[in-house]
């Protein structure tokens, strides 16, 4: 039975930056601002009660931080413009107007959501509560939080965000410098760092790279996944479930990553459920942070989005006939192929082809959060008993996302991951039998939850 609670919400607040910020306007680099990102993404983050922190008021004090924090982050307290004259081209006018803040309490403890702390969360309407007019791309407020009072003590620190402004690691260095300025701190260890014009387009733009991700492909059978009868089930791996993949794997791979792993594995029995056409085209979407790529590398502090994505395509009958050493080897090399040079042509053509979408037709994307450090935010509490991406698949892009995210499974004293997916009733029923096809001998893998509909 899914657990049903209330929340009673305090009226939202703009907060500005504590002291007067520069007002100017502030362009997006030609990564930031493409369609794929023209979006907002919301993180969630449950901290218990700390007996040392008896009589503070957790809202009033991030709240406070808040507004120091924006002194030094003061564009996420303007908003977002498209330049008039451009391909869309978008900036940040740094207003100062301020972020949006929404207090609450909840009559719930976090006992009550039990050991599987993980996605879809119940009530997560309530939780991020989307305020009216708030959520559009462009003159609204690039950042909403909310902080929800347990009736343990403890409480729900919750936020959304304008993708276009930072992708994850660049949220994370805000949250932490949040986290930092809560606890006192008169400024962010690490100083954030604009320099948007490091990841612009060249002149005249060059695109010397293969970017299939950005083909425009028909969808002339209708698969693009309908969320009629959706399932939403999260799917923890342990070591028990690793180390099985992995006697899966050719001997002449090197040990592949855990993400290369899993990817594989979720394409090939995601594909196989969904039942598509032997000769039909699939992809798989690689998120890579290209910061490192760079020679010399991004600027520490650097809080633009510096990611890409990679993809490998083949047919779903390769996929699903071929052992998972086949799909491994497509994962990895489309992981491998981003570069400098890759980074720099990816911004070539996304000003040369106005800013497109990616293609979502028959692909699967596949976000690694296990690195990103959302659950090793600490403001003031300790660090988070679940810190990551709120719904972990819905988003923007329904059935097309997943997302890796650290897990510490309570009931087996084990940390894994935990990976979200949303399918029709149907697939996901084949999914299972799939993936427990690869996992022999079984373990006890799957934690059913329900779908908890959201305005987000």
């Amino acid at each position: 039975m899914a657990l049903v609670f209330k929340v009673r919400r305090s009226e939202p607040q703009l907060v500005a930056p504590a002291k007067p910020t520069p007002k100017e306007i502030k362009l997006l680099s030609d990564i930031d601002d493409q369609e794929a990102l023209r979006f907002h993404v919301s993180v969630i983050q449950f901290y218990k009660y700390d007996p040392s922190m008896k009589g503070i008021d957790p809202a009033k004090v991030i709240k406070q931080a808040l507004a120091k924090t924006l002194v030094f982050y003061y564009p996420f307290a303007g908003r977002l413009r498209e330049l008039p004259g451009t391909q869309r081209k978008l900036a940040v006018d740094c207003t100062a107007e301020g972020v949006l803040f929404i207090e609450a309490d909840a009559d719930v403890t976090l006992k009550d959501f039990g050991d599987a702390l993980q996605p879809p969360f119940p009530c997560l309407e309530d939780l991020i509560f989307d305020v009216p007019g708030s959520s559009g791309l462009l003159n609204s407020p690039l950042i909403l939080i909310q902080v929800t009072r347990l009736a343990c003590g403890g409480f729900i620190f919750a936020l959304r965000l304008n993708h276009t402004m930072s992708d994850g690691a660049g949220l994370v260095q805000f949250m932490t410098a949040l986290g930092e300025v809560t606890r006192g701190a008169d400024s962010p260890s690490i100083l954030p760092v604009w320099q948007r014009e490091l990841l612009n387009a060249r002149n005249p733009p060059r695109v010397t790279c293969e970017h299939r991700e950005y083909d425009q492909v028909p969808d002339t059978k209708g698969t693009i996944i309908s969320l009629d009868d959706m399932s939403h089930r999260s799917f923890f791996f342990g070591p028990t479930e690793l180390a099985a993949l992995r006697k899966l794997v050719p001997p002449q791979f090197h040990k592949p990553s855990t993400f290369e792993l899993l990817s594989a594995c979720l394409w090939k029995c995601r594909t196989a459920a969904l039942k598509m056409e032997a000769e039909e085209e699939v992809r798989i979407i690689c998120i890579v942070n290209g910061r490192s790529k760079f020679n010399p590398p991004l600027p520490q502090g650097y809080y633009g989005n510096g990611i890409v994505f990679p993809v490998a395509v083949t047919t779903a009958g390769k996929l699903c006939e071929n052992p998972i050493g086949y799909a491994l080897e497509l994962v990895k090399r489309a992981k491998d192929s981003v570069t400098e040079e890759y980074m720099r042509s990816v911004a070539d053509l996304l000003v040369s082809k106005g800013r497109p979408h990616f293609s979502v037709v028959r692909s699967y994307l596949v976000s690694d959060l296990t690195h990103a450090g959302f659950g090793d935010v600490d403001v003031g509490w300790g660090k988070a008993v679940f810190g990551g991406t709120a719904n972990g698949t819905a988003g923007a892009m329904p059935g097309v996302v997943s997302d890796l995210i650290p897990f510490k499974n309570m009931a087996r004293g084990e940390q894994g991951i935990v990976v979200p997916l949303l399918l029709p009733t149907q697939a996901m029923d084949i999914f299972i039998t799939e993936l427990d096809s690869l996992l022999k001998p079984k373990a006890p893998l799957i934690k059913t939850t329900p779908l908890i509909p959201s305005s987000l």
